[in-house]
Parts: C-alpha cells; structure tokens; sequence
C-alpha cells in the first residue's frame, strides 16, 4: 500500500477511535521524521505540515519505518504504547485498538 493510501485509512480509522494516538516514525532523507495521528488529522513533529488538508501530508521521499499505537489524549512526558513499535501496515491490519 502506498504511504499517502496508508495515510488516510489510519486518519480515518483513528476517527472511530478518539482515544488512540498513532504515532508513525521513518526518515526523509537523512533525517528522522515523525508524524502523529490523533481524530483524523495528521502533522508531522519533526517538518513543516502544510494547511491545506488537501495537500499530502508526507513530504516527497519520506520512508515509513514503523509505527505505535498510543493512549490519547498524549501525554508526551508519559505517552502510553498499547501496541508497537510495528510495521505501519500492520497498525492498520491489527484488530483491537
């Protein structure tokens, strides 16, 4: 699955799910990059996150490493992993969040 399709199913589905957070780690170019997850919306904390909803999220060249699923609201001082670290692709397929 491509990273923007991937993208979009973990927004949508963290939408049934407002107490989960979704927390994506990979690399763009030499540089780590992390992009959260929490009610449908996405912004990287590590890159510039464009306002437009309409525009992809990920940056061109970015690479999805693995992913976790964490308690929401996050607390990042005391974030909560309930599955993870994982393949992205897995968040998606794993049944309980």
């Amino acid at each position: 699955m491509a990273d923007h399709l991937l993208i979009e199913a973990l927004e949508q589905r963290s939408r049934l799910h407002p107490d989960r957070v979704v927390r994506l780690h990979g690399r763009l170019a030499d540089q780590p990059f992390e992009l959260l997850i929490f009610r449908g919306f996405s912004s990287s904390t590590t890159h510039p996150t464009d306002f437009d909803p309409d525009a992809p999220v990920l940056p061109e060249g970015t690479r999805l490493e693995q992913a976790e699923l964490l308690q929401g609201p996050l607390n990042p001082e005391d974030a909560q992993v309930l599955a993870g670290p994982m393949d992205p692709a897995a968040l998606l397929a794993q049944a309980s969040w």
